[in-house]
């Protein structure tokens, strides 16, 4: 397993790259970390016979994620990957998109734990993380690094692995696309977010905009933001 790759991969979406590893269609999945609920409205669209639970810690988030009414087979829950409110085996895959580091470090592996508790054995956790590399991640980091977060979710994973818990089915590498009107846009949806409270000083906020800036066009601006994705199976016997 690698935290990064010289090469960063194609250009594609994280779901496109997901559902060439991962059997969606029909199963029974919990999203963890599902925040706006942007690839859980895109899974459920795109595998409308799949059974989907997209989970929250955001309370914030969570609200306005139950006032989604448009998507029958998703179910909104509030929980976090530490304590899944689900029964064991009741799900055939576990789905973490850029969450599993937002997880307190030190309850990570207890976390991978309880993915391991409500899979199937066989079942699959794939877990899409970002790469610390890019343009994009040179924005964020002037107010919110988070290189050490990301080593340690990396860890978690290796230790599960090399612990028994999971084996590895895949890792791949690829570029994720993210655009922005503006920089005005880049700060409501990046540094305005109810999950983190970000204050930034005068000096932070002058930076990010300079920064930000220099990938502005007339279009606005675009990022290619380095992704890994790590597939894992349940072992069985694993709990």
């Amino acid at each position: 397993m690698q935290i990064a790759h010289p090469d960063p991969g194609p250009l594609a979406r994280d779901l496109d790259v997901l559902a060439g590893q991962v059997a969606f269609d029909r199963a029974r999945i919990v999203e963890l970390g599902c925040g706006r609920a942007e690839l859980t409205r895109a899974l459920a669209t795109r595998f409308p016979d799949a059974r989907i639970t997209a989970l929250e810690v955001d309370r914030v988030q969570h609200a306005h994620n139950l006032g989604i009414g448009d998507l029958p087979n998703v179910v909104f829950g509030y929980g976090g990957a530490e304590a899944i409110p689900l029964p064991d085996a009741a799900v055939d895959v576990v789905l973490m998109a850029k969450s599993l580091h937002h997880v307190p470090v030190g309850a990570m592996d207890a976390a991978l734990r309880e993915i391991a508790r409500v899979l199937v054995p066989g079942g699959l956790a794939a877990f899409s993380e970002p790469v610390y590399a890019g343009e994009f991640n040179a924005v964020m980091s002037i107010f919110h690094d988070e290189r050490e977060v990301r080593e340690a979710a990396f860890a978690a994973l290796q230790r599960a692995v090399a612990g028994g818990t999971f084996e590895l089915v895949a890792e791949t590498f690829h570029t994720a696309l993210r655009q922005y009107a503006d920089c005005e846009d880049f700060e409501r949806r990046m540094i305005g977010v109810t999950h983190t409270e970000h204050r930034l000083s005068a000096a932070q906020l002058a930076a990010v905009r300079e920064r930000f800036g220099r990938s502005m066009t007339p279009a606005g601006a675009c990022f290619h933001q380095p992704m890994r994705i790590d597939v894992l199976r349940r072992r069985s016997g694993a709990a």
